[in-house]
């Protein structure tokens, strides 16, 4: 049994040291052959903008700073505030009117009929029904409804844009038919 253990651990390496080169020749020869039939593609480079320069041209501007640009801007922002107060004036004036305490999404128009010759639409609030003619406000957006359809009420609304101006902005219900 030990002489079986000896002749194994003398044999093993020299039966590894015989298979040790000849695979990686053939190995090395595949790679060369490889490298030399892919030949990379590179893109040209694009030429750079040509920068032209700009001659300085407010030297005959008014400063930044100065009061009379101050002046300016007073007035320019008094003659917004005038126009916005213009547009939300009479909404702040008048009373409110039920719809107006709910927002328009939470609103669902559900059919439409003519009373006396007028249009009127059936909108649903909280699983309440009203009638709605034109004229009426709804919404949370000082809301005015223009028009109404047989499949549409058309309002217009009153919000803040980002610089905080009053704007009008169009708004619709359309009608919600029930999947039977």
């Amino acid at each position: 049994m030990r002489r079986a253990a000896w002749i194994l651990a003398l044999g093993l390496p020299l039966l590894l040291a015989a298979c040790g080169n000849a695979g990686e020749e053939e190995l090395r020869q595949w790679m060369a052959e490889q490298r030399a039939q892919v030949k990379p593609r590179i893109a040209p480079l694009v030429e750079p903008k040509k920068f032209v320069p700009q001659a300085y041209t407010g030297e005959g501007a008014i400063e930044p700073f100065s009061s009379q640009r101050l002046t300016q801007a007073l007035r320019r922002d008094s003659t917004q505030s005038t126009s916005n107060t213009a547009l939300i004036a009479p909404e702040m004036a008048r009373r409110k009117e039920s719809l107006e305490a709910f927002p328009l999404d939470s609103m669902t128009m559900v059919g439409s009929l003519r009373r006396a010759g007028e249009p009127v639409a059936l909108v649903r609030v909280d699983n309440l029904l009203y009638q709605v003619r034109v004229g009426n406000h709804l919404g949370l957006n000082y809301g005015r409804v223009l028009k109404i359809d047989e499949s549409e009420l058309t309002l217009r609304e009153i919000v803040q844009d980002p610089t905080g101006d009053w704007i009008e902005r169009p708004a619709s219900l359309v009608l919600q038919e029930r999947a039977k």
